[in-house]
């Protein structure tokens, strides 16, 4: 079954890992900006990533038959510096009209500090002047239930932002329906250890149903899975699910999400 991965970190991976992507089915990937594994210091080091997510990436995926978007934004870890996030906000309109940019993301918040939250509110401020769509990362294990609070409460009160134009990422059990109450789209992150197992992931489709649901591998520089997308795929079919329901999640839900972008083109011949 072909599928798209819509959350994975690309330049965290080796290059193998695009063709055991494509063999197993992946067409398309959805790269958001994050963590380096360390604090950058100073603005130049992100135009230079943005450069690597909007021209490189989409060579070497390329190269293997995936197509490659990318989401612009300084990540939760650093928005504690809230000058240097302010710098970087500055910079991302010279990149937002580059075909592979889908929008503002993966924005959020960390440890749910004013910082972060001063710098998310600056992230969906150019979001909303810009007409971008918006993905989020919601925090970690105990502070992500109070995070996409947080993160919901400040979303809602921004007016210009439509809900559906927005997709809240890594929930959980105890959040998804928060997110899905709010008219948001929702992704599932499927890391072998945190997050959220293939099993936990088929039973909140069951729970809840296909609609606004992506699945996603989130792979990157930790012990994470690129190929965890098809694990839910053969966890689905285990259980009996007809594959038209697993499409929904795996394929049409993320391109649906992905096509309220303009500048999304999707023109994979083999579809």
């Amino acid at each position: 079954m072909q599928y798209v991965d819509p959350h994975i970190h690309m330049v965290s991976r080796v290059t193998d890992d695009y063709k055991r992507m494509a063999l197993a089915g992946c067409v398309l990937v959805s790269e958001p900006a994050f963590w380096a594994g360390y604090d950058r210091l100073g603005p130049e080091g992100f135009r230079d990533y943005f450069r690597q997510l909007t021209q490189f990436e989409r060579q070497r995926a390329a190269g293997y038959g995936i197509e490659h978007r990318c989401w612009l934004c300084i990540n939760a870890k650093e928005a504690e510096n809230v000058s240097l996030s302010r710098q970087v906000i500055a910079m991302i309109p010279e990149f937002l009209d580059e075909p592979g940019v889908l929008g503002i993301g993966e924005i959020g918040l960390n440890k749910n500090t004013r910082d972060e939250a001063t710098v998310f509110l600056e992230h969906l401020d150019l979001a909303a002047r810009r007409q971008e769509l918006v993905l989020v990362h919601t925090p970690h294990l105990a502070d992500k239930y109070q995070g996409t609070r947080m993160i919901l409460d400040m979303i809602h009160d921004e007016s210009r932002i439509s809900p559906e134009r927005v997709c809240i990422d890594h929930v959980e059990e105890h959040t998804i329906s928060l997110a899905l109450h709010a008219g948001h789209w929702v992704g599932m992150t499927l890391y072998p250890v945190t997050k959220c197992t293939p099993a936990r992931a088929a039973d909140m489709i069951e729970m809840y149903g296909p609609e606004r649901i992506m699945a996603n591998s989130a792979g990157d520089w930790g012990h994470s899975d690129p190929l965890a997308v098809p694990e839910l795929i053969f966890e689905m079919r285990r259980r009996g699910h007809d594959d038209a329901l697993i499409r929904k999640v795996v394929f049409d839900n993320p391109l649906s999400f992905f096509g309220q972008c303009p500048r999304f083109l999707f023109t994979l011949n083999s579809v």
